[in-house]
C-alpha cells in the first residue's frame, strides 16, 4: 500500500512513476491519426504495402500499413452478399461512403486494442470523432448493426 504521507519520498516517486507510465501507455494507445488525420479513399485492388492507408469497407481499414477492424459494430459485406443479395451490397457501399465522409471531414482519434479473434492479422480499434464512436453513428443511421449481438437486419 502506498502512503500518502508527503515525507515518504520513495513511495511518492513510485506513485509518480506509475502515473507517468499510465500517461505514456495512454499516449501510445489513444493517438490522433497523426497531424490533421490522413485522407482516405477506398482500397480497391491495392497491394499490401507497409504504408497502405485506405478504407476496405465500413468497418475495416488500413492505417499506415496496419490492418484495423473497428470493434463493436458490423457493416454489410460489399464483396460477397452473404445473406441480403444486391440490397446488402448496396447498403455496404453506402456504409463505406459514409465512413469515408466521416473520416475525411473530421479530425479523429483511434484507440487500439488486442488482435481480432477471427484474424491474428487485424488490430481491433475504436475511432472517435469529438469523443463519439464512429460505429455508433453508423448504427444510428441504419448503416451498421451492433456486434456481436445485433441482428443482420439487411438479411430480411
Amino acid at each position: 500500500m502506498i502512503s500518502n504521507k508527503p515525507h515518504n519520498a520513495a513511495r511518492s516517486l513510485v506513485r509518480t512513476s506509475t502515473a507517468a507510465g499510465i500517461l505514456f501507455i495512454l499516449a501510445i494507445s489513444v493517438l490522433p491519426a497523426l497531424a490533421g488525420t490522413p485522407s482516405l479513399d477506398m482500397c480497391g485492388n491495392r497491394r499490401n504495402t507497409a504504408d497502405k492507408t485506405c478504407l476496405v469497407d465500413g468497418d475495416t481499414l488500413w492505417l499506415y500499413g496496419e490492418n484495423i477492424r473497428l470493434k463493436d459494430f458490423d457493416t454489410p459485406e460489399p464483396q460477397s452478399s452473404i445473406c441480403g443479395g444486391d440490397a446488402e451490397v448496396e447498403l455496404a457501399h453506402q456504409a463505406s461512403a459514409r465512413m469515408l465522409v466521416l473520416l475525411n471531414s473530421n479530425d479523429w482519434t483511434i484507440e487500439r486494442f488486442g488482435l481480432d479473434s477471427t484474424s491474428s492479422k487485424r488490430r481491433l480499434a475504436t475511432i472517435r470523432i469529438n469523443g463519439r464512436d464512429v460505429g455508433d453513428i453508423l448504427v444510428e443511421e441504419r448503416l451498421a448493426r451492433r456486434w456481436p449481438a445485433g441482428k443482420e437486419w439487411w438479411c430480411s
